[in-house]
């Protein structure tokens, strides 16, 4: 594995490249991010392409927020191929940005796209209603940052949230504090919690609710995912099976609240 490090980049920062693929690490190697070099604008690891799957339950986004930019491959890749997207991404490390920026290729910031210097679990905090999707997902060598998996934040996360609204949040799925935090999302949005295992990254991918309906079919899912997957490439139609998982189902629907 090829190290590159440039004395521009804070030194919590790192790159690195193997086989085609370079990764931003944050604190030590666990990879925070990663990009093809030949495909720049694709989603390069499993637990960002799950992510995506929040389109099946709130497909026409509008205003969505980011909190932790890491190399900028969501924002990246909406940014590119959804068009009535605005994103904001909040980051507290300038490395990272001037990382994503320049090794990563992030975009510059235009009507559709601002990457902003600042806390971004602030910025939650002092919203109310204002995005339809939230994003979180910081991480530190591997660890959870503590101010995005606190109750405070969930309850600040639903509280930015417009109606219809979901917070897309990202876990290790072999974290022994995975179900602590799991219960902290289910209290601030009334147990309407579902959740999606990435495949290959063994990451679990948490959607909180705010304002949806209180189940949907699998035949509409079906639809929307067959849509999703030929619009977007993504294998939206295995996310919708995949939801059967870790889930409360019947045959008919996907139960979105506590019976």
């Amino acid at each position: 594995m090829k190290w590159l490090r440039r004395k521009l980049v804070h030194p919590e920062v790192s790159v690195s490249e193997e086989d085609g693929v370079r990764y931003l690490h944050l604190g030590g190697e666990h990879i925070q991010s990663a990009m093809r070099l030949d495909a720049p604008h694709a989603l390069e690891l499993d637990y960002t392409r799950t992510m995506m799957g929040f389109l099946l339950l709130h497909p026409r986004p509008t205003d969505c927020l980011m909190v932790g930019l890491g190399g900028g491959s969501i924002p990246k890749f909406m940014h590119r191929r959804m068009r009535t997207v605005r994103m904001r991404a909040l980051e507290l490390n300038p490395a990272v940005i001037t990382a994503a920026r320049g090794l990563f290729q992030l975009p510059a910031d235009d009507i559709r796209l601002k990457v902003e210097l600042g806390d971004g679990a602030r910025a939650v905090h002092a919203a109310c209603g204002e995005y339809d999707v939230l994003f979180a997902d910081g991480f530190i060598d591997g660890d959870q940052v503590p101010e995005l998996v606190s109750e405070e934040f969930y309850v600040a996360a639903r509280r930015a949230l417009r109606s219809p609204g979901i917070l897309v949040v990202n876990f290790f799925g072999h974290d022994r504090r995975f179900l602590r935090y799991l219960k902290r999302i289910e209290s601030a949005f009334d147990g309407r919690v579902v959740c999606l295992e990435a495949r290959d990254d063994g990451n679990v991918i948490a959607f909180a609710l705010n304002g949806l309906p209180e189940s949907i079919s699998w035949e509409v899912l079906g639809q929307r995912a067959a849509r999703l997957e030929s619009r977007l490439g993504l294998p939206f139609v295995r996310y919708a099976r995949g939801l059967r998982r870790m889930n409360r189902w019947t045959r008919k629907n996907l139960l979105l609240a506590p019976l």
